[in-house]
């Protein structure tokens, strides 16, 4: 867990034999289920040696969430075992929105058995049995867990001479807590699903049972959770891709995404946006090739930092790396001429198609892919340049975003243990991102140790039209690749100097985005944006040169028209017209071929009644397209 604290910590005075507990019952502090203690989360039984700072953290703060949710997987494990005595278990953290455990049972279970282990986590609830923490030395643990084989392997590989166990009732674990003070602090909970999970994620161990779950500090705020849950499902991309024929997912080739007609049209008309907004900002467009050698690779770091995501290949008896990003190649470019400050700052954008590797595991949809299209740029700059050119990114994502009606959130994401440089360069890049930022008014929050293994970035997390967010964007400060590279340009002095390197990504990967653009608009596109934007519908055989006319007149106007020709019932055909989320039908009966109108349905508006053909290319011009 995190440090923690906060304005309103409390100053005490303690020579020991005092805990959180006794402080907050003298100041009348109740509700609480932990405490931070000079920053540092505790149990509230722990008992103090020496004064500091303290506050109590309750059930409903993020820290106190962390706290409740990590206990429900204590109380769910215990559960478990009461019901599969030979159960035995992985590991059970929280997690963002909730808990999970890996669990290895005596048979298969199913999802129709978690509400048998819900009803028995409820009865260890009201039983308020106390939770305890005990140290022991790590060959005490070892002979209480002898029988646990995924225990024993875990304290062999602490290796720390002690370690803490958590206790409530006959359930124990291996735990660094902390812990509510009893099992009747964990009231609302739900497990919500089941997964295979390789033990510690290694696809040659023993795959266990993953639940997933979630708890909240009320029962308001779970029902609210599970209405979005169950909101989520009936958006989930991959069941509407196929139903709006959008895109596929085949078995032969697992992580790698099949574009059918309509997501590619989807996919070129973001694109075209993208590049429309490009251009208007300054930007060139290059393209790289997706395989280069695999020295270019060592060169940048990569092979040290990300060898892991990489695949390789070989040609004419020479390795070769498929690549998983862009930077390189796009250095490549920028070295092929000697380069002057009158030519900063370059900004070179490239829809680059990118590999990497992902356990099969953990690959979900488009959410997460082994191949996929990154909307890169990098900008090279003097260093006085930077704080221009990062405001400007940052317009740049503000004005994308608000397009789509995402709110979002940003973060500053620090120097992490596996980077490389200068350490004098990391300071300096962490200090001008912040100062954009500060200088911006942009609120943000520290990230520490997340930056990239060659510079700090700013990150952007979308909130989509139910709640949830999601990392997009990017902006990456970069001192170090052009010093691997020895990238430099002739400066007003003549001399040479080093450039500056920006990296950054606005919708990130093309096929990500696609995927949450479908969630959060439920598959109802905006009319701009709709793979298809009119349907004609024709009643009857008879009526189908009218149709026909006003579907070519459509098209000659742009607008993204088809034509329902089935031998359907009308009905039927406004039904699947509606299913499939189409923003204008247009109804071409008798009525309408004898006068030369059309009877007009709009998604959002309904019934419009009966229109011209100039009327309708009246309504959709007044139609908003960013493009």
């Amino acid at each position: 867990m995190a440090h923690y604290d906060g304005p309103n910590a409390k100053e005490f005075d303690c020579d020991g034999g005092t805990s959180p507990s006794d402080l907050f019952k003298v100041w009348g502090v109740e509700g609480a289920i932990a405490a931070a203690v000079d920053g540092n989360p505790v149990d509230l039984g722990t008992m103090l040696t020496r004064g500091g700072s303290i506050l109590p953290i309750f059930p409903e703060m993020p820290e106190g969430l962390e706290i409740l949710r990590h206990s429900a997987s204590h109380l769910m494990a215990q559960a478990i075992l009461r019901l599969y005595p030979g159960a035995r278990f992985g590991v059970g953290p929280s997690i963002k929105d909730g808990f999970y455990y890996d669990v290895l049972f005596p048979s298969p279970i199913s999802e129709d058995d978690l509400p048998v282990i819900e009803s028995e986590m409820k009865k260890i609830s009201g039983e308020k049995l106390r939770v305890e923490r005990v140290d022991m030395t790590s060959a005490e643990a070892l002979e209480k867990f002898k029988d646990d084989r995924f225990k024993t392997e875990l304290i062999t590989d602490i290796g720390a001479e002690r370690v803490s166990l958590y206790g409530q009732g006959e359930f124990w674990d291996l735990c660094r807590g902390p812990h509510v003070p009893d099992t009747g602090c964990v009231k609302h909970f739900k497990l919500l699903s089941l997964a295979g999970a390789y033990w510690r994620g290694d696809e040659h161990n023993v795959m266990l049972t993953r639940i997933y779950g979630t708890a909240f500090a009320d029962r308001q705020s779970l029902d609210d959770y599970l209405k979005r849950i169950d909101e989520a499902k009936k958006r989930d991309h991959r069941k509407l891709g196929r139903e709006l024929d959008l895109y596929s997912f085949q078995p032969e080739g697992p992580g790698f995404p099949f574009f059918h007609p309509k997501g590619m049209t989807l996919m070129n008309t973001l694109v075209d946006f993208w590049r429309h907004e490009h251009v208007r900002r300054g930007y060139s467009e290059v393209r790289t090739p997706i395989i280069l050698e695999r020295d270019l690779w060592v060169r940048s770091g990569h092979m040290d930092h990300y060898r892991e995501n990489m695949y390789f290949t070989e040609i004419d008896e020479r390795p070769f790396v498929i690549k998983p990003m862009n930077c390189p190649g796009g250095i490549m470019i920028y070295k092929t001429s000697v380069r002057s400050y009158r030519e900063m700052p370059m900004r070179v954008a490239e829809l680059g198609t990118v590999h990497r590797h992902e356990r099969s595991g953990v690959l979900h949809g488009l959410m997460r892919v082994r191949c996929f299209t990154q909307d890169d740029a990098h900008i090279y700059c003097t260093e006085d340049q930077i704080g221009d050119e990062v405001k400007g990114v940052m317009e740049l994502n503000k004005h994308v975003y608000d397009m789509f009606g995402f709110k979002f959130s940003v973060e500053l994401s620090t120097k992490p243990e596996s980077s490389m440089g200068d350490p004098a360069l990391w300071n300096l890049a962490e200090s001008r991102l912040q100062q954009a930022l500060d200088e911006t008014g942009t609120p943000y929050r520290i990230n520490p140790g997340d930056g990239a293994f060659y510079g700090p970035k700013i990150d952007y997390h979308l909130e989509d039209s139910i709640g949830r967010t999601w990392q997009c964007g990017t902006i990456q400060l970069d001192f170090q690749l052009p010093e691997k590279f020895d990238m430099t340009y002739v400066g007003g002095d003549g001399a040479e100097h080093r450039p500056v390197m920006i990296h950054r990504t606005i919708l990130g990967s093309l096929e990500r985005f696609i995927g949450i653009l479908v969630e959060h608009y439920a598959g109802a596109f905006p009319y701009w944006l709709s793979p298809v934007q009119v349907r004609v519908i024709q009643v009857k055989q008879e009526f189908a040169p009218y149709a026909i006319e006003v579907e070519n007149d459509l098209k000659r106007m742009g607008v993204r028209t088809e034509r329902d020709s089935r031998d359907e019932k009308l009905g039927r055909k406004i039904r699947d017209a509606q299913m499939d989320k189409v923003p204008y039908m247009l109804v071409i009966g008798a009525r309408e071929s004898n006068d030369r109108t059309v009877s007009v349905r709009s998604r959002s508006e309904g019934e419009l009644g009966s229109k011209t053909t100039d009327e309708l290319k009246s309504i959709l011009a007044a139609e908003f397209s960013p493009i």
